[in-house]
């Protein structure tokens, strides 16, 4: 997972917005951000309080639409003991609610080369022995911002079908909660990306389109169009995007 890096410009404690001018009409309400306390819109999400208050993010923030898994974060609530997770660019802000980002998830990645290995236990095994020591907790589920059944994929691995485990962690966004949280430290979505590229190399069926086209583009059938639309300005491009036809086959 790569590493994020977030830059703080120190904003003071019970701080304006930078731009009152520009700031929104309708209620402010406390959080607490790294353990002081700012006023921020009840309408924003984290992210876009965090930056209301005066954090500057650098580098690496996201996609701001829940979709990359870069903003994790974790926050408790006002009379709740509750340890909660969520998204910043999808967690609407509550009063008194007190958070913390987490810029990097250490979780280890296993090297290896899908080409060698078999799509069968051992090769999870191999890299991963760590899975067998989960205790059925489900705190990796409770986690999961994407509502993944994470446990459930963990014990399809356990059971050596690959298939379901790939299947359960399709909309996984590699955030890297569910592995803070796991007391059995593993790292559950390093383990379900290695189910998925192993399923998706050996047991899925090849699709037969796409056999059709790399055959056509062995025989160089798309050469002379690469070739005009390289040589098109950017004006040209634009003109051929937006005339592009849209009236294709779903296969």
């Amino acid at each position: 997972m790569e590493e994020k890096e977030v830059e703080v410009k120190a904003p003071e404690a019970d701080a304006e917005p930078s731009c009152p001018d520009e700031s929104p009409k309708e209620n402010l309400i406390p959080v607490f951000i790294m353990g002081k306390r700012f006023f921020v819109p009840e309408s924003f999400t984290i992210i876009t309080a965090m930056e209301y208050v005066g954090f500057q993010f650098k580098n690496a923030v996201g996609c701001r639409e829940g979709f990359c898994g870069a903003c994790a974060t974790i926050y408790r609530l006002e009379g709740d003991y509750k340890l909660r997770t969520g998204l910043a660019c999808q967690t609407v802000v509550e009063p008194n609610m007190h958070l913390v980002q987490i810029p990097f998830t250490p979780a280890v990645k296993a090297v290896y080369d899908i080409s060698k290995l078999k799509p069968e236990l051992v090769s999870i095994q191999r890299y991963y022995p760590e899975v067998f020591r989960c205790v059925a907790c489900n705190s990796c589920t409770k986690a999961c911002p994407q509502e993944i059944e994470v446990m459930d994929y963990i014990q399809a691995v356990k059971r050596g079908d690959l298939e379901t485990a790939a299947d359960l962690s399709f909309d996984c966004i590699m955030c890297g909660l569910c592995a803070v949280r796991c007391p059995a430290e593993m790292v559950q979505h390093n383990i379900a990306l290695l189910a998925r590229r192993l399923t998706g190399r050996y047991l899925l069926p090849r699709s037969h389109h796409l056999e059709e086209r790399l055959a056509e583009q062995r025989e160089g059938s798309y050469e002379k169009d690469i070739e005009e639309l390289m040589g098109l300005s950017r004006k040209g491009l634009t003109k051929r995007y937006t005339e592009r036809d849209l009236d294709f086959e779903v296969f």
